[in-house]
């Protein structure tokens, strides 16, 4: 495609620029070719602008005819040129909408399903086991006072029995100097939250994360969960501890569970225990066990009386009230119940672990 030079046009000069220009446009498939097209013959330079500037050298009565046939043939190529370009950017789009069908035979991709964290499993069925029995659900802050953590347990400054829990202490300055603020060592500071907004009876179960400065194995972890039980009232004995432990093993680990309770130590509670059942991998024979480790017995708690001091620090009569409470940990009720080996799988969000559950 040449563009003419400027020299007196003539009515076969117009016809044979229509014809090509046509047969051209009518071959293009693509927008960039045809605006190449557009300029060739319409644009400011174009071929039948060349043809116009032409006019001026002819007669009058010529100009008269063949501008009116120029004029014409600029109109006629406009208009194929918008419908040439409606017609590409339909077949365009067509073409576009082929490749992205959705073809409604073909069986839709199955949609991923969330799932509970097995931690968050073992903290619904143990909440379930002793509402069954009667007991309400609280839960309380992760950053507690020193006062609740241990003070209203029974484990003033200075006791020993601080050194049971290797706290994660809090940099806040008290103006006073007299509070002193950790992350939760254990859910049992709830125990003195509780009794001193609430009057007797009391039976409540406290599930929540605590934290401890600990190196991390297969059976430690800094961070885990910790479900606490409480239960005050007058005329409560060892004798209810026993049957609401009990009651909530069989609803856990089987209606063919065994129990053991023996002597341990705890600061808030008096006399206290750990409380085991029989190895339900060996049945309690303890030959060559790797759960039990040849005890016939595996330890899922501890638990014991409340200490008179925990019940006076918030104001109960101790003549006329007493209480039990007992502390387990979700992860190792789990470890327990499905065989798992390592507490670190809870948190390393290994997707070929959780979706085991």
């Amino acid at each position: 495609m040449t563009e003419p030079s400027a020299q007196p046009p003539t009515e076969q000069m117009i016809t044979e620029i229509t014809n090509t220009a046509t047969a051209e446009l009518d071959s293009l498939q693509d927008l960039e070719a045809i605006d190449q097209w557009r300029v060739l013959y319409l644009g400011r330079r174009g071929t039948l602008t060349t043809v116009l500037r032409g006019l001026a050298s002819l007669e009058v009565d010529q100009r008269r005819t063949i501008g009116a046939l120029a004029n014409q043939v600029k109109n006629t190529l406009e208009e194929r040129l918008e419908v040439r370009v409606r017609q590409i950017s339909e077949e365009a789009l067509t073409l576009s909408a082929s490749r992205d069908r959705l073809d409604v035979t073909l069986p839709g991709r199955p949609a991923l399903e969330g799932r509970l964290h097995p931690t968050t499993q073992i903290v619904r069925e143990i909440c379930d086991a002793f509402v069954a029995m009667g007991f309400g659900v609280v839960e309380g802050p992760e950053v507690e006072w020193d006062h609740y953590n241990f003070e209203m347990l029974n484990i003033p400054k200075g006791h020993p029995a601080r050194d049971m829990w290797n706290t994660l202490w809090v940099d806040y300055e008290d103006p006073t100097g007299e509070k002193a603020m950790l992350l939760r060592t254990h859910t049992s500071p709830m125990q003195a939250r509780v009794m001193e907004n609430r009057e007797p009876p009391i039976r409540v179960v406290v599930p929540g994360k605590c934290y401890r400065y600990e190196a991390t194995d297969a059976t430690h972890e800094w961070h885990f969960y910790q479900v606490e039980g409480l239960a005050v009232g007058e005329g409560i004995t060892f004798a209810d501890l026993k049957g609401t432990l009990y009651e909530f093993a069989r609803r856990m680990f089987g209606e063919e569970r065994k129990i053991r309770f023996r002597c341990d130590y705890f600061p808030f509670v008096e006399p206290g225990v750990d409380m085991s059942i029989d190895c339900f991998a060996c049945q309690g024979e303890g030959d060559g066990c790797r759960i039990c480790r040849d005890s016939g017995w595996i330890e899922i708690m501890g638990a014991g009386m409340i200490h008179p001091k925990v019940l006076e620090g918030v104001g109960y009569d101790t003549e006329k009230y007493t209480g039990f409470a007992f502390g387990m940990g979700p992860e190792r009720i789990a470890m327990l119940k499905y065989g798992i080996d390592d507490i670190r799988h809870f948190y390393s969000n290994d997707l070929r672990f959780l979706r085991q559950f």
